[in-house]
């Protein structure tokens, strides 16, 4: 692969990374979100067309469609949802380490989001699981600390949850991903607003 080549795969990353931020974040009409993400999955599932191997671009894509879902709810959503378990497993079962884990943070946040049976496959067991991978592999990550923090206070473990959450607050900022950070941000902040 050329240098050329590699930094074009990067550029389709961050674009795509930058993009969620943007609908998720930026993007205050529920119309104008759900239209947003619905562009960007299609750009997401063209670049893991192209590049079938990147397992980056495939955590990505689920990110994408498990956002959709909640944004748009509906009927749709649990085909989302279940399309991107099924995108996250498979990356599990490929390259758990990529992206930092984000797998395992993805699907876990899945587990305790999603209803369980007889509507969905939420499982709270799983979901620990899942979250407890993600911190292993990225222990001081936002969104690891975040959503295992958002896990622990909707499962009434409150002093945990804040304890996790704080420590999601404390994470360095990543490169290139200021609008995610700073949306995240807030969302931590609100969420140690409701248990304190």
């Amino acid at each position: 692969m050329s240098a050329l080549t590699q930094a074009a795969d990067d550029n389709t990353l961050s674009d795509i990374q930058h993009q969620w931020a943007k609908c998720k974040y930026d993007t205050f009409n529920n119309d104008n979100q759900v239209e947003c993400l619905e562009k960007l999955i299609d750009i997401n599932q063209k670049a893991v067309s192209r590049q079938p191997k990147r397992d980056d671009l495939k955590v990505w894509l689920a990110i994408n469609k498990s956002t959709l879902a909640g944004v748009d709810g509906g009927l749709s959503a649990l085909s989302l949802v279940k399309e991107s378990k099924s995108l996250l497993e498979s990356v599990i079962q490929s390259n758990p380490n990529v992206l930092e884990g984000s797998a395992y943070t993805s699907l876990g946040t899945l587990y305790y989001q999603v209803p369980g049976w007889p509507i969905g496959f939420g499982d709270d067991d799983k979901a620990e699981s899942m979250l407890k991978r993600a911190l292993a592999i990225n222990p001081n990550g936002i969104d690891p600390n975040f959503f295992y923090g958002d896990f622990l206070a909707q499962d009434g473990r409150k002093s945990e949850a804040i304890a996790y959450l704080k420590k999601a607050q404390k994470a360095s900022p990543r490169t290139g991903r200021q609008l995610a950070d700073k949306g995240r941000q807030m969302e931590i902040a609100n969420k140690l607003k409701e248990l304190q």
